[in-house]
C-alpha cells in the first residue's frame, strides 16, 4: 500500500499533506519527502521509463526513485552526479542560514544536462528542503508567492520547512514579494523562507564570459557563489563515470543501449563523430518523393534545432501519418528506420505524450544533412506550417512557432580591446539561417506565410516589416507591414515602436543630396509614429499601474518612443546643417527660419516651421526625462539603461542647446549649466560620473550666482547646495559656507514640494555620527519625502530599483554624506569604468573600504520591519533587501539616501564587540574580561533597565584600565 503524501519538517521527521498539498497549488509541481515510497511500480513500466531517459527524454521523478533503489538493491551504479552536484548541494546548505529568501542560479547549455543536475539535487535533498518546481505561469507573482508560503507553513508553525524551489528562468521579482506575504498573514518564521534555484538555459557565448567572470573573482575566494555553470565537456573523474555507467547499461539493455543516444552523447564527451554517425541514415535522402516518416521527421529536427524543449504530441503526428497506408501502426513501427533518433515520453499521469528528437545536436545535424540533400530549412518550414497550422493551433505549438521565427538571441564574445560585448541578434536563429544559407526572398517567403497563417498575431508581420527595412532597406514594404502590426494590436506601444523604426532607419540611409523639405517631411512622419508610441506607453503603464486586484509583474514604461524621438532628431540635425551650417541657428533657435529660406532656396521648408520651432523645447523635456530616470533608477529585470542610450540622449540634447550664449548674464549662466549638463538636480547630482573636476567647481559658482539673483527660485538653492556636495565628493572646498543656513530658513517645506527638496532636508537634518537626540522631527521630514515620492515617482518607477544617491558617513555637516560613485570607483577599482554596480545585491558593501567610508548604523528588526535607535526613539526604514528582516533582534546597517527616501543597506546581525591585547597580563585581562562580560549583559533585555548604571560602570572601569603604565588594552 502506497504511503500517504508526506512534508519533510524542521525537526527532520514528516508531515501528512494530504490536507494542504493534493491539488491546491496551481504553480507548483511538490515533489514529497516519501514520493513512491510504498509504491509498487511495474518492472515492465520502470523500464521503459528508464530506457526513455537514456534515449533522451527529459527526466522525470521517477527515474531518480528507480535509480536509487537499483542501487539499494545492488543492480547497478549510482545515478551520475556532474561536477557541479557537490557544489550545487554545498551552496543550497550555506543559505540554510539565511537570508528569508535567496538565489543560487545553474547556468548550462543546452543538451548538457543542466535540467537533470537540478532534479537531482532536489530529489536528494527532498527530506532535508520542501522541494519543488514552478510549472506555471510566471506572471502572477502573488500566487506564486501565496503558493510558496503555503507550502513552506504547510501542517502547522512547528512543521515550517524551507522551499527549495526550481525555476527555469532568471525570476527576479518574486523573492520580495514572498516576504511581503510572509509579513501580511503575519507568520513569524525562524529559518529561511525560500532558496529558489533558477535553472537557465544559456547560449555557449553566455557561458563561456560567466566561467571567465568566475575565475576572475576566484581571487577572492568567497564562500558564496550566486551561480554554477555546467558546459559541454566532460572531466576526467565524470569520463569515468559515464564508462562505467556504459558498461553497466550494455549489461543490462544489451543492444538497445547502442540507441540510447541522449546518454551516449555524453558519454561520448559530445563527439560530432558519434552524431555524425547516429544520423547517417538521412546521409542519402532525396528531396522528390518524400515519404510521410521523412517529412515528419525533418519537423521534429526543425523544431528541436531551433526552440530548445519544443515537441509535438503524438496524436498530431499520427494523424499527420494517417495519410500514408500504414496509418494503423504504432508511431515508433511507422517512423522506422529514423525512430532510434526519435523519443516519444510522458509528462504526467494525465498529460499526453509528447514526440521530440532525442537530443538537440541530433536535430541539428539532422538538420544540416536534410539541408544538404536539397530538403531546405525554409521548405520544411512553410511545409510544417501547412501541415500543422490548418486551423486550429494550440497555444503551445504557437508559442514554439513565434520563438523559432521570432526569437532573438543574446551573442556574447569577449573582445580584447572593450572586455566583454554583448549585443541582441537581428533575427531569430533560423530566419538569419535561411538568409545565410538559402537566401533573403526564401526567408520572406517564410514570414509571409507566418503573417498571412496568423491573421490575429502582431509578432509575424511586426518581424517581416523588420526584415525589409534592416534586411532589404526596402521602406515601401517596411511601413505596409508595421502599419498592419499595428492594425493587429494597435493598443500595444512595442508594436507601434516598430513603424518609427522604419522611418527613423529611413530617415538614416537618406543620400546627402536629398533635399531639406523631404528630409523634414520623413523626419515628421517619424515623430508622429514615435510621439504616438509614447501615448500607447502612457495607456499601458496607467493600465499595470491600476491593475485588477492582483499584483502581477509590473511592466515598466516603454521608454522607446521618447529615445526614437531623440535619435530622429539628431539625425535631423546632422541632415539639416551638411545642407547649410545656418541651420545650426535655426535649430537652436537663435536664428529665424527666414534666413535659411534665402540660402537653400526650398519654399517647401515652410510647412515644416510649426515642427522646427518646437523641437529644442521638446528636445529639453525628452532628454530631462532620461537624465531623472536613469540618475534615480535601473531596471529590476534586466539592465537594459546602456551606456549607449545616455550617450546618444546626452549627444542630441547639446546639439539643440548649441554653443550661442545669451546676452542676459542670468540667462547666459542657465545657458552654460545646460551645456554641461548640470541645469537640473539629476544633472547637479551626476556631476561625479561625467564632470571634470574644474567642471563641478564652475558649475558650483554658477548656481551661486543664480542663487544671488533677487528672483531666484528655490530650486536654484537646491542644486547650489547639491554641487556643494559634489565638490566636497571630490575633496574641493565648498564655493561657500552659507548655503546650509540658507536652505534651513526654506524649512519646513511644503509637502507638495518635489522630493529632491524633502531629500536634501534629510541629509540636513540626519543626526551626526554620535548624536543620540534627534534634532529635528526626523518621521515627519521621512513622511513628507515618501509622500512627495508617491506623487511624483512612483508610478513612473514603480517596475525599477531605486538607485541610492548619498550614504552616510561619519562626521560633520555635508562633509559627512558620500556619493555613490566614489563608493562605485573604491569597489571596481577603475574611476573610468562605467557605473553598473548591481546596488540590489549588497556585495558592494563586502569590500573594507568601502565599509571603511560609511557610518555603521544600529537597529532592531521587529514584525518583518527595521528601525534605526536613536536613543528612545526608533524610526521605521525601508531595508534595500526585504528577506534580510526575516528574523528579529538587533541589527547594524548602512544607511542610503535614494529619491524615494532613506534605505538601510546590508542589514546584518548585531555581533559582540571583539577585544584584542597587544600584551597580556592577568590583570589586565581580568579588566577586558569584565568589560567583556558587561557589554554582553548590556546586550540583554534585562541589563537594558538600568542601562544607566551598567554604562557608568564600564566607563569607569575602562578609565582605571587606561591609566596603566603602558596602556596596553585596545578596544575595537
Amino acid at each position: 500500500m502506497a504511503n500517504r503524501p508526506a512534508l519533510s519538517t524542521a525537526e527532520g521527521g514528516e508531515a501528512d499533506a494530504r490536507s494542504k498539498i493534493s491539488d491546491s497549488f496551481s504553480f507548483l509541481d511538490v515533489l514529497h519527502a516519501n514520493q513512491f515510497e510504498g509504491e509498487f511500480v511495474e518492472p515492465q513500466h520502470a523500464e521503459q521509463v528508464e530506457e526513455n531517459f537514456y534515449r533522451g527524454a527529459p527526466p522525470n521523478w521517477l527515474n531518480f526513485y528507480i535509480s536509487e533503489q537499483a542501487v539499494s538493491d545492488g543492480n547497478a551504479t549510482p545515478f551520475i552526479k556532474r561536477d557541479g552536484y557537490e557544489t550545487l548541494k554545498e551552496q543550497i546548505h550555506l543559505r540554510r542560514k539565511g537570508p528569508g529568501t535567496s538565489t543560487i542560479k545553474l547556468f548550462h547549455q543546452q543538451g548538457c544536462g543542466g535540467t537533470t543536475l537540478a532534479m537531482q539535487v532536489l530529489w536528494d535533498l527532498r527530506k532535508t528542503f520542501r522541494c519543488a518546481v514552478l510549472t506555471g505561469s510566471t506572471l502572477d507573482i502573488t500566487k506564486v508567492a501565496q503558493d510558496v508560503v503555503s507550502l513552506f507553513t504547510a501542517g502547522s508553525h512547528g512543521h515550517q520547512k524551507t522551499v527549495l524551489l526550481l525555476l527555469n528562468d532568471e525570476f527576479i521579482i518574486l523573492q520580495d514579494r514572498i516576504m511581503d506575504e510572509i509579513a501580511e498573514q503575519d507568520i513569524e518564521i525562524d529559518l529561511p523562507v525560500v532558496i529558489l534555484l533558477n535553472c537557465v538555459r544559456s547560449s555557449d557565448g553566455i557561458i563561456h564570459q560567466k566561467a571567465r567572470s568566475y575565475e576572475l573573482k576566484q581571487k577572492f575566494k568567497r564562500k558564496m557563489r550566486k551561480s554554477i555553470i555546467l558546459k559541454k565537456s566532460l572531466s576526467d573523474r565524470e569520463q569515468a563515470d559515464f564508462d562505467m555507467k556504459k558498461e553497466e547499461l550494455g549489461r543490462r539493455f544489451g543492444d538497445r543501449c547502442k540507441q540510447f543516444h541522449g546518454f551516449n552523447i555524453l558519454q561520448s564527451n559530445f563527439s560530432q563523430a558519434y552524431i555524425r554517425n547516429a544520423c547517417a541514415t538521412l546521409e542519402h535522402i532525396k528531396r522528390i518523393n518524400k515519404p510521410l516518416k521523412m517529412q515528419l521527421a525533418a519537423f521534429l529536427c526543425l523544431l528541436n534545432a531551433y526552440v530548445p524543449g519544443s515537441y509535438l504530441l503524438e496524436s498530431q503526428c499520427l494523424d499527420f501519418l494517417r495519410r500514408d497506408k500504414f496509418g494503423h501502426l504504432s508511431l515508433e513501427d511507422q517512423m522506422q528506420p529514423f525512430s532510434h533518433l526519435i523519443v516519444t515520453f510522458q509528462q504526467g499521469e494525465r498529460s499526453e505524450k509528447k514526440v521530440c528528437m532525442a537530443h538537440n545536436m541530433i536535430a541539428q545535424c539532422c538538420t544540416e544533412l536534410l539541408a544538404n540533400a536539397g530538403v531546405t530549412r525554409s521548405d520544411t518550414t512553410r511545409h510544417f506550417l501547412n501541415s500543422f497550422c490548418r486551423s486550429y493551433v494550440p497555444p503551445y505549438l504557437l508559442g514554439f512557432i513565434k520563438d523559432m521565427l521570432n526569437k532573438r538571441e543574446i551573442t556574447v564574445i569577449e573582445d580584447p580591446t572593450h572586455g566583454i560585448k554583448e549585443w541582441k541578434e537581428k533575427f531569430s536563429r533560423l530566419i538569419q539561417d535561411i538568409t545565410k544559407r538559402e537566401d533573403e526572398g526564401n526567408s520572406l517567403s517564410v514570414l509571409i506565410m507566418a503573417s498571412n497563417k496568423f491573421y490575429e498575431v502582431s509578432l509575424f508581420p511586426q518581424t517581416l516589416a523588420r526584415f525589409y527595412y534592416i534586411q532589404l532597406e526596402d521602406y515601401y514594404n517596411a511601413e505596409i507591414w508595421a502599419k498592419e502590426a499595428k492594425r493587429r494590436a494597435p493598443w500595444s506601444s512595442f508594436v507601434a515602436d516598430t513603424l518609427g523604426q522604419v522611418h527613423k532607419s529611413h530617415l538614416k540611409k537618406m543620400p546627402v543630396y536629398t533635399r531639406p523639405s523631404e528630409i523634414l517631411q520623413l523626419a515628421q512622419k517619424a515623430i508622429e509614429a514615435f510621439e504616438d508610441e509614447e501615448k500607447l506607453a502612457k495607456n499601458e503603464h496607467a493600465k499595470g499601474k491600476q491593475g485588477d486586484g492582483n499584483v502581477k509583474v509590473l511592466r515598466a514604461l516603454n521608454t522607446r518612443g521618447l529615445f526614437g524621438y531623440l535619435e530622429v532628431c539628431s539625425l535631423l540635425y546632422d541632415h539639416l546643417i551638411r545642407h547649410d551650417e545656418l541651420w545650426k541657428q535655426v535649430l537652436t533657435r537663435t536664428m529665424s527660419l527666414d534666413s535659411v529660406l534665402k540660402s537653400t532656396g526650398d519654399r517647401n521648408i515652410v510647412r515644416f516651421k510649426e515642427l522646427i520651432n518646437s523641437l529644442r523645447d521638446l528636445v529639453e523635456k525628452r532628454f530631462e526625462f532620461f537624465d531623472t530616470f536613469l540618475t534615480y533608477s535601473y531596471s529590476v529585470v534586466k539592465r537594459d539603461d546602456s551606456s549607449y542610450m545616455s550617450r546618444k540622449t546626452i549627444e542630441c540634447y547639446k546639439k539643440y542647446v548649441g554653443d550661442a550664449e545669451p546676452n542676459d548674464q542670468l540667462q547666459k549662466a542657465f545657458h552654460k549649466l545646460k551645456q554641461k549638463l548640470a541645469v537640473t538636480s539629476p544633472g547637479v547630482l551626476s556631476c561625479l560620473e561625467r564632470c571634470t573636476r574644474s567642471d563641478t567647481k564652475d558649475i558650483a559658482v554658477w548656481w551661486r550666482e543664480i542663487c544671488q539673483h533677487k528672483h531666484s527660485a528655490t530650486h536654484a538653492l537646491l542644486n547650489y547646495v547639491l554641487a556643494n556636495i559634489m565638490l566636497i565628493n571630490l575633496k574641493e572646498p565648498p564655493s561657500s559656507s552659507d548655503y546650509q543656513s540658507s536652505f534651513r530658513e526654506k524649512m519646513p517645506l511644503a509637502p507638495e514640494m518635489q522630493p529632491k527638496f524633502h531629500m536634501l532636508a534629510l541629509l540636513l537634518c540626519w543626526p551626526t555620527d554620535g548624536e543620540h537626540e534627534l534634532a529635528s522631527d526626523l518621521p515627519h521630514l521621512i513622511q513628507n519625502i515618501l509622500q512627495s515620492y508617491e506623487q511624483e515617482y512612483k508610478s513612473l518607477f514603480q517596475s525599477r530599483y531605486l538607485r541610492p544617491i548619498f550614504f552616510l558617513g561619519p562626521g560633520q555637516g555635508l562633509n559627512r554624506f558620500v556619493h555613490r560613485r566614489n563608493l562605485e570607483i573604491l569597489w571596481t577599482q577603475d574611476a573610468l569604468e562605467d557605473p553598473k554596480t548591481n546596488w540590489r545585491n549588497d556585495d558592494i558593501f563586502t569590500d573594507p573600504t568601502v565599509q571603511g567610508k560609511l557610518l555603521r548604523i544600529e537597529g532592531i528588526v521587529q514584525d518583518y520591519r527595521l528601525y534605526a535607535t536613536f536613543g528612545d526613539t526608533e524610526i521605521e526604514l525601508d531595508a534595500n533587501r526585504k528577506d534580510s528582516l526575516w528574523k528579529k533582534g538587533h541589527v547594524f546597517f548602512y544607511l542610503g539616501f535614494t529619491i524615494g527616501g532613506p534605505v538601510a543597506y546590508n542589514v546584518h546581525r548585531a555581533e559582540g564587540k571583539k577585544i584584542k591585547l597587544l600584551k597580556s597580563s592577568s590583570l589586565q585581562m581580568s579588566y577586558v574580561l569584565i568589560i567583556h562580560i558587561l557589554y554582553c549583559h548590556y546586550q540583554s533585555e534585562l541589563v537594558l533597565r538600568t542601562k544607566f548604571s551598567c554604562t557608568k560602570l564600564v566607563l569607569l572601569l575602562h578609565l582605571k584600565i587606561l591609566t596603566i603604565e603602558n596602556r596596553y588594552l585596545i578596544c575595537t
